[in-house]
């Protein structure tokens, strides 16, 4: 079974997965597992300090509830604390059936290195074996997360500083998405979702399909918002949760709103490069221009977005065949469908029903068309 990816997730792109040797992980397992050792002593034990490496400054920490389970982030680098702030401060604090498990993740920031990359940084490459994960850029950035402890470490130089959006989602969530993922049994998707009164409808698709500027669109028209590019669900409640942070949204999908206050708030927003290529501004969600999702929302349904114009602009939806659901998941999901729980949200998904939602003349009679399936 391959270890989740924050990227993956993210980005729909893949990740090269590679075993490191045993005994290495084996050696660091050992100093997790023996008497409690490690810094995934985690939470009953956080002054334990195996690798005689914990710098003697004081620690500061930051406890956020986040997909469910509540996260303490411990540092002695504010710079770091700052950035767990602006991925996750002023979030909903969604509690999911199961109860709110305790998670740990260790921040730690090394000199700067010697010969640092210039244009970005290398891409992540993720590692497992012995009951650990390790998504790894360089010998100076990288997360070891241990999930049975419900702990992480992350390790990062000062010069990644300059980087604080792939220090943010390349490895601070990726710690995070990875243990809440495994601590809570949550099945995770690429894709969208919205809802209305409690309820809510998942949107997938390829990258480039559309969600991002549906999910926008709804949270304009209304809607409220749980998450744009990743969503968690449990597979047996099919409750769905996930991080309403920022909105990507690409500089072409402008041109369909028509309120000049989000407009304004959007084209004033950072400017991205994922690694694709693509620039996006990235909106920040918690300014105030549309409803967050207060709590997990009830999955009713999903929609597969396509980028295709509908031959009647007045039907936009239609049902996809039972005997079609299970290829579709499958092959929109590749890194989901290889999940436990997988098996039990996909049976779940087609006793609710999937539709497929084409483009009409403008994105509000895509949003209209949602309304009528939370209806």
């Amino acid at each position: 079974m391959q270890p989740f990816s924050a990227i993956a997730v993210l980005t729909g792109q893949p990740v090269r997965i590679r075993v490191v040797r045993r005994p290495a992980i084996r050696r660091l397992k050992l100093l997790i597992d023996d008497d409690g050792l490690g810094f995934c002593a985690g939470i009953k034990d956080a002054g334990a300090d195996p690798f005689c490496e914990r710098p003697a400054d004081r620690h500061f920490s930051v406890c956020r509830q986040i997909l469910g389970g509540s996260f303490r982030f411990e540092s002695t680098s504010q710079a770091l604390l700052d950035l767990v702030e602006a991925a996750y401060a002023g979030l909903p604090s969604h509690q999911l059936p199961k109860g709110t498990p305790e998670f740990r993740i260790e921040l730690r920031l090394l000199p700067r290195q010697v010969s640092p990359s210039l244009v970005e940084p290398p891409s992540v490459q993720v590692q497992s074996g012995s009951g650990l994960l390790c998504g790894v850029m360089d010998p100076s950035n990288y997360v070891v997360l241990a999930p049975e402890q419900r702990c992480a470490l992350m390790v990062a130089s000062e010069d990644m500083l300059s980087h604080p959006y792939h220090l943010r989602y390349e490895l601070i969530e990726f710690a995070v998405f990875t243990l809440a993922t495994r601590g809570l049994g949550l099945v995770p998707l690429h894709g969208a979702c919205v809802g209305l009164n409690g309820r809510g409808i998942l949107l997938l698709g390829a990258s480039g399909s559309g969600k991002s500027t549906l999910a926008l669109h709804s949270l304009l028209q209304g809607l409220d918002f749980l998450a744009e590019d990743a969503v968690f669900v449990q597979p047996e409640s099919l409750f769905a949760t996930g991080v309403a942070n920022y909105l990507h949204v690409q500089a072409d999908a402008l041109r369909f709103i028509d309120d000049d206050k989000a407009t304004h708030w959007i084209s004033h927003a950072p400017i991205i490069r994922r690694r694709s290529g693509a620039e996006k501004f990235e909106a920040d969600l918690r300014q105030g221009h549309g409803r967050l999702a207060a709590a997990p929302l009830k999955l009713v349904g999903a929609v597969f977005v396509s980028g295709q114009a509908a031959d009647d602009p007045d039907a936009l939806l239609s049902v996809i065949p039972q005997d079609e659901i299970v290829a579709r998941l499958s092959a929109d999901q590749a890194y989901a469908s290889g999940q436990p729980g997988w098996h039990r949200f996909e049976q779940r998904m087609m006793q609710l029903g999937i539709h497929q939602l084409r483009r009409g003349r403008h994105p509000r009679a895509a949003v209209a068309a949602l309304r009528r399936l939370l209806d």
